[in-house]
């Protein structure tokens, strides 16, 4: 059941969400699900769940895989991101980290840092559709975002980042334009602590 949820998830985000969303949607994201949802996964058990909340916030997937590596093999952790992940960076993961999307191949890898930089997931959906079927490129865009232009970005856009709020949506815009990261930092830091502006920071730029 949860496989058609979550295919389900990302048709209907893929057709409402077309010309705005800049991130994908349908897994987990590792930085935001509760330990007890991430309790009921076959492969996570109570005290996983623990560390795994503990260690938040990942800035990268390779942060989540490192943070996974001793308790979890290679094998079982490809399984856990099949619904749980923290979505990489499509102009900046390096080779390994677009590795941990599970079933990509070297060859898939390469068509990924060949289209760099990307503007839109639109984009993405286009070159990486001359590759593989819709349904596939559906299942590879859970895994990734473009990183948003700070001053730049739409509302719609912004609330794409995974767990933002029309409040912090408004605090976003509220200071634009933004000179600088550090302006970035010392605003936002006003409403959320240092782990929530370093995790939203992760899916901007500055434009």
């Amino acid at each position: 059941m949860r496989v058609v949820t979550s295919t389900l998830l990302v048709a209907l985000a893929c057709a409402s969400s077309h010309v705005h969303a800049q991130a994908g949607a349908g897994l987990d994201d590792a930085n935001l699900i509760s330990a007890e949802s991430l309790a009921e996964h076959a492969l996570v058990d109570a005290e996983l769940a623990d560390v795994i909340v503990e260690a938040r916030p990942y800035l990268s997937a390779a942060d989540l895989d490192a943070a996974l590596s001793g308790a979890l093999s290679a094998e079982d952790r490809q399984a856990l991101y099949t619904s749980v992940f923290r979505q990489i960076n499509l102009n900046t993961a390096s080779r390994d980290e677009i590795m941990l999307i599970p079933g990509m191949s070297d060859r898939m890898a390469h068509e990924f840092e060949e289209y760099r930089p990307y503007s839109s997931l639109e984009q993405f959906r286009r070159e990486i559709g001359k590759y593989v079927d819709d349904d596939e490129v559906a299942r590879l865009e859970q895994y990734v975002f473009v990183p948003l232009g700070l001053n730049s970005a739409s509302e719609d856009d912004l609330m794409t980042i995974p767990g933002m709020t029309p409040k912090m949506v408004h605090e976003f815009e509220e200071y634009r334009p933004y000179a600088s990261m550090e302006q970035f930092r010392r605003e936002i830091g006003k409403y959320v602590d240092d782990d929530e502006v370093a995790r939203l920071e992760s899916y901007v730029k500055l434009d």
